[in-house]
């Protein structure tokens, strides 16, 4: 089981955003801004394309419904879909509030968020869901 697997599972601690039997939101722990959240499917898969199209379009669905309140909780003029997908073997999705796209580059430096302030976050994400 990966470290995203784990995740979802709850045997790792998480800041839940959001979940259903197939996916499942959380804050990223190093986030870009206030709000970058990842979303990924509870089935281990490392590819995104590697989804069939039906649960691929269920996915998307599913992070639309996550950027709607990510805008909602932390009004920006976009939220960014980034999908990387080499740092952990398991398909995620990134999504970023932004002013600019400067908000989604992913080599400027971390927040360094509180434990209170990530619960805060969640929990404004989680009220606009």
């Amino acid at each position: 089981m990966d470290i995203f697997s784990k995740i979802a599972a709850g045997e790792i601690p998480s800041y839940k955003v959001a979940e259903n039997d197939e996916f499942y939101a959380f804050l990223d722990i190093n986030p870009l801004v206030k709000g970058h959240t990842l979303v990924i499917p509870r089935r281990e898969v490392d590819y995104f394309f590697d989804m069939d199209d039906e649960e691929l379009a269920r996915y998307q669905q599913f992070a639309k419904r996550i950027a709607i309140a990510i805008k909602k909780a932390f009004p920006c003029k976009k939220v960014a879909q980034v999908v990387l997908g080499l740092e952990v073997a398991h398909a995620h999705i990134h999504l970023i509030p932004m002013q600019t796209e400067a908000d989604a580059d992913f080599r400027r430096e971390k927040l360094k968020l509180t434990e209170e302030e990530f619960r805060e976050i969640a929990a404004k994400i989680q009220a606009a869901f």
